[in-house]
């Protein structure tokens, strides 16, 4: 028996029975989804001093947006973690507050960990001679999908709220969200665009993901069924078409360099339709995703990108620039890599390196994991020391100095 064979064995004997695999399949798929869209859908172009920066192949093919739907998953990933939190929350047999510090923690400690390594690694690497941009544009690239942690421990802490609405309003309840984000948009894009203040847009950022969240809640608390996933799939389908055809919406489901309006951040309307015939597919596929995985072979590699969920997320943009800053000192512009995304050659090219950065990825998560277990031997002083290195990481990748 081999090495893998007796891995797979192993991970199928140590699983609980009452596990769900349908949830814990589409927690993964849409984890990998976040790598799989940045490293397709972003790029670089590398000025005459031999610095990166941040470029995306949607800046010169439109037709290209579409991708952005099926790699644009993050409702699939509220959905499912308002579906987990409710069982979490239910298993928990201290506070409330006891709960919530736990999860804050498991999410907390990978995000130190990256942001504090690469506070200590900025100096060394301009020391070495990677140019000032170069360092910006891979600090703004790290930081990028750390939003998304401060989001979900702000849609976590309302937990307790959501299954009350759940369990009053069932499905429903994430109704006057979805309401919400369409007056936002209205104010924001309609007749009075002109007259709003600019931060209006931020009114979206928790009800926009809080919207998947509480369906999730709602699916955990058996509220919603075959037919609230009908009419999620297809009422949001319907929306997502009306959006882009008669309110012509950005199609780009991820922001574009250059482009006057975004979907993503904060999320528009264009969001919680895809978000919502993303739910809807998901509640209607739930058994056969769970038939599927009931094979070993199958389900072994679920749990291994479950386990490392954090690291995949906070580590993925440092695989792509360890691949892409050393060639970037080379003097030449390696296709794919390096060369500016705007040609159809470039996304094959890219899709050539993706299994490289896939490589780096792993390397670096071998030592990387260790962040999201628990500081057991951290001091008050090294955890003062990194948070003082995040804090200074997040300044400069932020631009404020």
């Amino acid at each position: 028996m081999s090495a893998l064979t007796r891995a797979v064995a192993r991970i199928e004997r140590q699983t609980p029975a009452h596990r769900d695999r349908a949830i814990d399949g589409l927690r993964a798929l849409a984890l990998l989804a976040v790598p799989t869209g940045h490293w397709l859908l972003g790029g670089f172009t590398r000025d005459g001093d031999g610095a990166l920066h941040n470029a995306s192949p949607l800046s010169a093919f439109a037709g290209f947006a579409p991708v952005s739907w099926i790699l644009q998953m993050l409702g699939i990933f509220f959905l499912v973690g308002g579906y987990a939190s409710v069982l979490s929350f239910k298993r928990h047999e201290g506070s409330t507050g006891q709960w919530l510090r736990g999860r804050i923690a498991r999410l907390g400690r990978p995000v130190l960990g990256v942001t504090a390594v690469w506070a200590a690694l900025i100096p060394v690497l301009y020391a070495l001679g990677v140019p000032h941009d170069t360092l910006r544009t891979g600090s703004t690239l790290v930081i990028q999908p750390l939003w998304f942690v401060g989001v979900y421990v702000a849609v976590t802490a309302l937990t307790p709220y959501c299954l009350r609405a759940a369990r009053r309003l069932g499905g429903w309840a994430a109704a006057p969200l979805l309401g919400a984000v369409a007056v936002v948009d209205f104010l924001r894009y309609g007749p009075y665009a002109d007259a709003m203040p600019s931060w209006l847009s931020l009114l979206n950022l928790l009800p926009g993901w809080l919207f998947a969240y509480q369906l999730g809640v709602c699916w955990a608390e058996k509220r919603v069924g075959g037919r609230a996933g009908w009419l999620l799939f297809a009422g949001g389908s319907l929306l997502f078409a009306a959006l882009l055809v008669v309110f012509h919406y950005p199609a780009s489901m991820v922001g574009v360099p250059g482009a006057e309006r975004t979907n993503s951040h904060p999320p528009s309307l264009l969001v919680l339709a895809l978000a919502a015939a993303q739910s809807g597919a998901a509640i209607l596929l739930r058994d056969r995703i769970a038939n599927f995985l009931a094979k070993p072979a199958c389900w072994a590699p679920v749990v291994v990108v479950n386990l490392s969920a954090m690291t995949i997320l906070c580590w993925h943009q440092t695989a792509m620039l360890a691949a892409a800053v050393p060639a970037s000192f080379t003097g030449r512009v390696l296709p794919g890599l390096t060369s500016a995304p705007d040609t159809v050659a470039w996304i094959g090219e890219r899709l050539a390196w993706m299994p490289v950065f896939a490589v780096l990825l792993v390397v670096i998560a071998r030592y990387a994991r260790g962040f999201e277990a628990p500081w057991a031997k951290a001091t008050r002083a090294r955890r003062a020391a990194a948070g003082l290195l995040s804090a200074g990481f997040a300044v400069f990748a932020l631009g404020l100095a």
